[in-house]
């Protein structure tokens, strides 16, 4: 069975969060296939947001991880180019979720084919509402985010058919799951 409630303090970002804000292009020669070089890809999560803007760093420095696995933002995040790198470092510092109120199409498609991350549309603004920190409940099913402190619940547009590819772990594996994708290609057979 899926995950489909997330709970977690949020990180709060605003509007046109670029992908080079994401990730760098500095460290776009780190190799997402490579054990040591995903971890380390986390490390650099939203590294290039302005920390005169964001003094609350995502991922703190010298870890791996983000204490937020749960981003909120404006409109349009993930504009920019189209590097995979963003929602994968993200996927990596373990960021489950992105409630935005609109994403660029190349990087909501880059969420789902990768599988690191739920990509929800949000239908209020709601980095106007929360701060870096607060808790919140995120449920997929329901379509919800619960705010701990105050109780109130907003609502997000379904996932649709883009929930499953994700909940596989990317289109890859949900073709291989859903035998779109019947065997496995050996390279040794291609000599």
């Amino acid at each position: 069975m899926t995950k489909s409630v997330f709970t977690g303090p949020v990180y709060v970002v605003r509007d046109n969060i670029d992908t080079d804000q994401i990730i760098s292009a500095q460290y776009l020669n780190l190799v997402p296939t490579i054990a040591e070089e995903y971890e380390k890809l986390g490390s650099y999560a939203l590294d290039g947001l302005p920390k005169s803007l964001y003094a609350t760093r995502y991922v703190k420095d010298g870890q791996l991880d983000s204490d937020y696995p749960i981003v909120v933002a404006g409109r349009n995040f993930g504009c920019g180019s189209s590097r995979e790198h963003a929602p994968i470092a993200l996927g990596s510092a373990n960021c489950e979720i992105v409630l935005a109120e609109s994403f660029a199409r190349i990087f909501f498609r880059n969420c789902v084919a990768t599988g690191e991350l739920y990509p929800c549309e949000i239908t209020e603004r709601l980095c106007d509402i929360l701060k870096t920190g607060d808790v919140v409940t995120v449920d997929l099913d329901a379509c919800t985010v619960t705010v701990k402190s105050t109780g109130r619940v907003h609502k997000f547009k379904p996932l649709g058919d883009v929930r499953p590819v994700v909940d596989a772990g990317g289109i890859f594996n949900y073709a291989r799951q859903s035998g779109m994708q019947p065997f496995q290609l050996d390279p040794k057979s291609m000599d």
